[in-house]
């Protein structure tokens, strides 16, 4: 996302490394909220990291082996450092847990990415919606509207201030940033924040899957693809599937069909057939495990793609993702 944990793991993908991972050495270390800690990243040797746009993030594979993902909040025009924040989560899986713990200033990590599944489309105006630790994902937002002129606003939304990081915002732009907590017991109405909302504009936000749930019917006058969402979980794996017939995969560059179970997604069939896929979250919110799909419908239980991309039905995510048909060619 992201960010925290929550949401961006799932304890089965602790051991899958991303592919094209490398090193990263952790240059510094600092606190910018209660429990949650800033980390700047560079390679070993000083060489230049990959460019990202904001909304990407990274997986960071920590010495256990586990896998997690992290927005990317710092710089983008610095391309010799990566900077993350890590919200340490008490009833976590442990992932925040380690990094609190092993993450020194010298010490090593592996990294894979970066990818964005967030894009920031154009746009006449910005507003921003952030919860908690959703903050990291909007900050990169923020700084490429200020650099581009484009106007924009943010209204940032946390249960407790000394656990909201990057709070200073309000105080660089006391005209464009609203802080509200419910320390208090009082919610924010994003319906009134919003306002009248030309079709100019587009709202992003990022935040715990309250906030999330709660969009629709606080921006009902907007079109849906005027709001961008990113998740930190995937409710639809609650949901029942299209179907539960057994179906078939095949592989085309590989010339061979395996067989799925129907409760079985593709990642899961493929892997009991001995055929490795990358993946990392395996909840459908991160996009490392990105297939191409060739032929036959998808029952698409991922977080990413919108209601156009599922329609047009040429990726899918196979970590959840399963056949809606009963074929399902891809190109592996």
């Amino acid at each position: 996302m992201t960010v925290t944990e929550v949401g961006r793991r799932s304890p089965d993908s602790s051991n899958r490394r991303p592919e094209n991972s490398d090193e990263l050495v952790i240059q510094a270390r600092r606190e910018v909220a209660a429990n949650v800690i800033e980390l700047t990243l560079r390679r070993p040797d000083g060489s230049r990291l990959p460019d990202w746009s904001p909304g990407a993030h990274i997986d960071l594979i920590l010495p256990s082996g586990t896998v997690r993902q992290y927005s990317l909040c710092g710089d983008r025009w610095d391309g010799h450092s990566y900077r993350i924040a890590v919200q340490r989560e008490e009833d976590g899986t442990g992932g925040s847990k380690e990094i609190h713990q092993v993450a020194a200033e010298g010490s090593h990590v592996r990294f894979g990415g970066p990818r964005n599944n967030f894009r920031l489309a154009p746009a006449e105006q910005y507003h921003f919606i952030c919860g908690g630790i959703g903050i990291t994902a909007i900050r990169p937002m923020i700084d490429q509207a200020e650099r581009m002129g484009i106007e924009w606003r943010l209204l940032y939304l946390g249960r407790n201030p000394l656990r909201m990081a990057y709070r200073d915002l309000e105080n660089w732009y006391p005209a464009q940033v609203r802080t509200h907590t419910t320390a208090h017991g009082k919610r924010a109405s994003i319906r009134e924040w919003l306002g009248e909302v030309d079709d100019t504009s587009m709202v992003y936000a990022c935040g715990p899957q309250s906030l999330l749930d709660a969009l629709p019917s606080e921006c009902d006058r907007l079109p849906d693809q005027r709001i961008r969402v990113e998740h930190f979980t995937n409710d639809s794996l609650n949901s029942a599937p299209i179907r539960t017939d057994p179906y078939e995969i095949v592989l085309d560059r590989k010339g061979e069909t395996v067989r799925a179970e129907g409760h079985q997604s593709v990642a899961e069939a493929l892997g009991d057939a001995g055929i490795g896929l990358i993946t990392s979250c395996s909840r459908g919110v991160c996009g490392t495990c990105e297939l191409s799909v060739l032929a036959g419908e998808v029952d698409h239980r991922d977080t990413i793609l919108d209601d156009e991309e599922r329609a047009a039905g040429t990726c899918m995510f196979p970590c959840v993702s399963r056949a809606a048909s009963d074929r399902l060619v891809i190109d592996l």
